[in-house]
């Protein structure tokens, strides 16, 4: 056979190599799904406070450890950050990016608390096509995403608590998501260490 080339069998899908791919999934495939899960778990709570933390968060915490796993074999040859801005870094861009298709909105460092940290995004993603019924308050989607970014940030050697909160914009319609991270004393302690 002239001008075929050589195909490579794989006896096993393993063997495969972790090609990139298409990195795109349809916009409205993704809102389906993430309304059929939140629909679901919604019938498996008694609260608002169960669902954002206990359901929406640990199903975004799977999905935050298999990232890493994933962006750190392919793109940093498995090796992992060790300083604290380097793996808030890592998420506010390359995570953020391969997710969500851009860079987060903005990381700014809390002034409160010297362990807090903040992602904030002006329309994030799961949030966008929710419409939130008066009788469930203040119910946040984004608590998948705090629940990715903790994921992350515990596969990392980084452990924190991940909230998502709503900010009001003046002039706007809609708040602006805040996904706030504080480090456990471990992190910082260690991040002192390393100077």
């Amino acid at each position: 056979m002239i001008g075929v080339g050589k195909i490579k069998q794989y006896s096993n899908v393993l063997d495969k190599p972790l090609s990139k791919g298409k990195q795109e999934v349809s916009l409205s495939a993704f809102a389906f799904l993430f309304s059929e899960l939140v629909q679901y778990n919604q019938t498996q709570v008694d609260n608002i406070a169960e669902l954002e933390r206990s359901r929406l968060e640990d199903a975004g915490y799977a999905v935050g450890a298999r990232v890493l796993e994933l962006l750190c074999h392919r793109d940093k040859g498995n090796r992992r950050e060790t300083r604290l801005l380097g793996i808030l870094s890592f998420v506010h861009s390359t995570v953020w990016k391969v997710l969500f298709g851009k860079v987060a909105d903005s990381l700014e460092k809390g002034t409160e608390h010297e362990d807090e940290y903040m992602i904030s995004e002006k329309e994030l993603l799961v949030n966008r096509f929710i419409s939130i019924p008066k009788d469930m308050g203040t119910f946040n989607c984004g608590a998948f995403v705090a629940g990715i970014v903790r994921g992350v940030l515990d596969g990392a050697g980084f452990p924190a608590v991940v909230t998502a909160h709503f900010v009001p914009v003046e002039g706007q319609q809609r708040p602006r998501t805040t996904i706030l991270i504080k480090f456990a004393e471990e992190v910082l302690r260690r991040e002192a260490r390393l100077g």
